[in-house]
């Protein structure tokens, strides 16, 4: 379990390439096959059924993550179920009007809030009335760590101090220990916190890795780290060898997933980006393989308005890059090579 002296060390402070499509190698699907943001079966019933203006099977949904304690899937649904709820707000008011005081209503009206005032100017100020509803859902199932997510997204957004966020840290790691939507936020505050330190966010990444499952998520967190520092432009520099040992790891944790399921395809797809801005080239192609149908906007929507579009530029360029290196006789090993910076 990471601690909170291992989340706080001391304050330290310190035109996109026009590709020709070529066509997919075999077992890979053709782009009009390629899908994006696909949800699970059970996911997916309830948005088509929540479309049709019924709460009924969303409200199920939630309730058996919370009955199997299936913490990752529940962030994951009530994440999905907020964004839904923001263009359908009667959907969300409908249900919320029946069950009020129902700890799924509660979360989705959390996590709901949040989203809303994200985008606005005045964020911080906006957050800080959010602050009740995120206590509510606390308090509808003390076991779930996934409001403690949200309080800890809500710290950034808000700009709260180190001795409140570390509070809240440690209550989120007292209900879940190795929860990955707790870590990727808590890593996100101490990016902005810290202001460019990549070295202590590498730290914290690669030290909650070390102490999670080898099939947990969190084992793909030191690749989260090595995302924010290929795409932040700014702050120290970290060695390859350790974007390269972040980049190990989750292949690692990729392999152990089946391949085209959508569970890991954020995984997988945010996994492909940093390959190919190491010039892993060859392992970036299995990455596709894996990935099969299931693009995720993130983190294609961080560089382009289109992020199907973008995936399929890259996996195009990936396939590229393979055969020039066969072609070439290139030897396989990628490591050591040199990170491009900018946007890819």
């Amino acid at each position: 379990m990471v601690d909170t002296m291992a989340l706080l060390p001391p304050f330290i402070r310190t035109a996109r390439t026009h590709l020709t499509h070529a066509r997919p190698a075999p077992g890979l699907p053709a782009d009009d096959e390629v899908l994006l943001d696909v949800p699970d079966d059970r996911l997916g019933r309830a948005l088509v059924a929540a479309a049709q203006g019924e709460y009924g099977h969303a409200a199920a949904l939630l309730a058996a993550t919370r009955t199997s304690a299936d913490w990752e899937m529940r962030d994951r649904y009530a994440r999905r179920l907020a964004a839904f709820a923001r263009s359908r707000d009667e959907w969300y008011e409908n249900w919320r009007t029946v069950a009020p005081h129902d700890p799924d209503t509660l979360l989705i009206g959390a996590q709901l809030a949040v989203e809303r005032a994200w985008p606005s100017p005045a964020r911080a100020e906006l957050l800080r009335e959010v602050g009740p509803l995120i206590t509510a859902a606390a308090h509808g199932d003390l076991r779930d760590p996934v409001p403690w997510r949200i309080a800890l997204d809500h710290a950034r957004g808000s700009k709260a101090g180190h001795t409140h966020f570390g509070e809240l840290w440690e209550a989120a790691v007292r209900r879940a220990p190795h929860h990955y939507g707790c870590h990727v936020a808590a890593l996100r505050y101490l990016a902005s916190f810290w202001q460019g330190s990549h070295p202590s966010c590498f730290d914290f990444a690669e030290r909650a890795a070390q102490d999670a499952p080898a099939d947990s998520l969190v084992q793909a967190l030191p690749a989260r780290a090595t995302f924010s520092y290929l795409t932040d432009g700014s702050g120290r520099e970290v060695p390859r060898e350790r974007l390269d040992a972040a980049a190990d790891r989750a292949i690692a944790l990729s392999a152990g997933f089946p391949a085209a399921d959508p569970w890991p395809a954020e995984v997988r797809n945010k996994l492909m980006y940093v390959l190919v801005r190491l010039e892993r080239w060859t392992d970036a192609e299995e990455q596709l393989r894996l990935i099969g149908p299931y693009a995720t906007s993130f983190p294609w929507d961080r560089f382009a308005d289109d992020p199907l579009a973008r995936f399929l530029e890259i996996r195009a360029e990936i396939r590229d890059a393979v055969r020039r290196r066969t072609a070439s006789g290139h030897p396989q090993s990628e490591h050591g090579g040199r990170a491009r910076s900018g946007d890819h």
